[in-house]
């Protein structure tokens, strides 16, 4: 292996930087520079996918090595499987900037603008793959990098993550190119600055008083018999020392099935709402063996019960894909058999205000968090990433989160067991948010906002539309060539 190709591994390594905690989004076109380079160089498609796969291990193997911590210090898996679980989970996901590789070098278009062009959407396009392609892993998409304050995120409510991608991927490419490339980011950047200024949605109606409970959980003793009064206890005595119109508690914050609650406790958290003038929404688990068995949200309160159950569950973690019983088999997962909840779901009316409510890792699914708007003003999301310990989890989950405001106009209360619990504006900036790994209760205020952005409007219709017209760009006159001769610099060979 020759050393451009082994270049590629630090390189990919090197992106995670450019996402959270480190937000280094001004660093985010290096990375992906580097690739377009080594794409360049490349001497055969072959050695291009090659490269690009060494990219992407680099870049998972970095980037979302919590899940090793999943499966083996929470799950209970032995190390010697949960590390090659890992390790096949995240060269599963190199092999999309593998085909791009592929692609890049099969089809390399002449000239410079095109072949910038023709990168980025490859770079764009397997994100987007990535997105949705066996239920979709769309975490670490290229786009996230520039959620805000970066001033490309004024790109959002446009053409949503995926369209940044497609930006950054393109900017990347022609800072090959310094004079080229330098006025292009610049012009990009002021345009984002601008947008970012845009109103796209107004407040509507009085600040509504919020608290978002973070228990602090352990995961190893939060399905523990012995410590379920205490957990219950726990939330009972936050809510009532917190008064709020709007409480909010995390994902399975009540470890048990709502009807194997204690009546008593379910009353008192409803007279605390009232008392407190409006409603408690809790993490539980519904259903039955006849209807199905739901990961849910319940409001309890002066409005009447409504439940919200998730709908996009997680491979492994929720639901067992067919063919790997076995593999669940060495790891201890409580509840790892659910049904999914309605496709479309109805926001949910707490505290006079209509909430688009998801559950954990909903959240980075953007074109289905819009399928309850316009009509909802705010967007909730109960989660518990106990499950990926102190790692990068947690505030890379807090960023999606901000990429998800910045793209509806919303504002975003999120509820965490260990973190990140925080309240998200309408802009997509953070208001506050408490420290991990604490039990605490972030209390403020929020004031739900009406109207669209474009992408509620299109979803990633709009992205699309920038896809397909950026390749048909950089490919038109190679498309046009003769007898279908190989453009300057391609592989020739089928």
């Amino acid at each position: 292996m020759r050393r451009p190709e082994l270049a590629a591994l630090p390189a990919g390594a090197a992106g995670v930087l450019c996402f959270a905690p480190f937000d280094l989004f001004w660093l985010a076109p290096l990375p992906w520079l580097a690739l377009f380079a080594l794409w360049q160089q490349a001497p055969d498609a072959r050695r291009a996918a090659l490269i690009g796969f060494l990219f992407g291990l680099g870049f998972f193997l970095a980037g979302v090595s919590w899940i090793y911590v999943s499966l083996s210090v929470f799950g209970g898996m032995p190390w010697w499987l949960a590390g090659p679980a890992t390790l096949l989970f995240c060269t599963a996901m190199a092999l999309y900037p593998t085909l791009a590789g592929w692609l890049f070098k099969r089809w390399q278009p002449a000239g410079f603008w095109r072949q910038a062009l023709w990168f980025a959407v490859l770079i764009a396009a397997a994100d987007w793959l990535r997105g949705w392609l066996f239920t979709g892993f769309p975490w670490l998409a290229v786009g996230y990098t520039q959620a805000p304050p970066s001033p490309l995120a004024g790109f959002a409510p446009l053409v949503g993550v995926y369209g940044l991608s497609l930006l950054l991927a393109l900017s990347a490419a022609l800072l090959l190119r310094w004079r080229v490339g330098l006025p292009v980011l610049a012009l990009l950047l002021a345009t984002g600055f601008g947008l970012r200024q845009l109103e796209w949605t107004q407040p509507v109606g009085e600040p509504v008083s919020v608290a978002l409970l973070q228990g602090n959980i352990p995961q190893d003793m939060k399905f523990n018999p012995d410590n379920f009064v205490r957990t219950l206890l726990r939330y009972r005595d936050m809510i009532a020392a917190h008064p709020a119109r709007l409480t909010i508690l995390p994902e399975t914050a009540l470890p048990a099935f709502l009807d194997r609650l204690p009546p008593e406790y379910l009353d008192e958290l409803s007279t605390l709402a009232r008392q407190h003038g409006g409603d408690i929404v809790v993490g539980t688990l519904t259903g039955n063996p006849e209807t199905g068995y739901y990961n849910s949200a319940v409001s309890l309160g002066i409005s009447p019960q409504q439940i919200y159950s998730k709908q996009h569950l997680v491979p492994f973690g929720e639901f067992i894909p067919a063919g790997f019983a076995w593999f669940m088999a060495q790891a201890n997962i409580p509840m790892s058999a659910f049904s999914a909840g309605p496709r479309r779901p109805a926001p949910l009316t707490v505290a006079g205000q209509p909430v688009a409510f998801n559950i954990c890792y909903e959240d980075v699914f953007g074109e289905e968090i819009i399928r309850t708007l316009p009509q909802a003003g705010i967007l909730a999301n109960l989660s518990n990433t106990a499950w990926f310990g102190r790692s990068l989890a947690q505030p890379q989950h807090l960023q999606i989160a901000r990429m998800r405001s910045a793209e509806t106009g919303r504002p975003s209360l999120r509820a965490t067991n260990t973190g990140m619990t925080a309240i998200i504006d309408a802009r997509g900036d953070v208001v506050s948010a408490l420290a991990p790994f604490e039990t605490a209760v972030l209390t403020g205020e929020v004031r739900a906002h009406q109207g669209s952005t474009p992408y509620i409007a299109w979803g990633n219709l709009g992205f699309l539309v920038l896809l397909l017209a950026g390749a048909g760009a950089a490919q038109i006159r190679r498309a046009a060539s003769a007898a279908g001769s190989p453009a300057p610099g391609a592989d020739a060979r089928p």
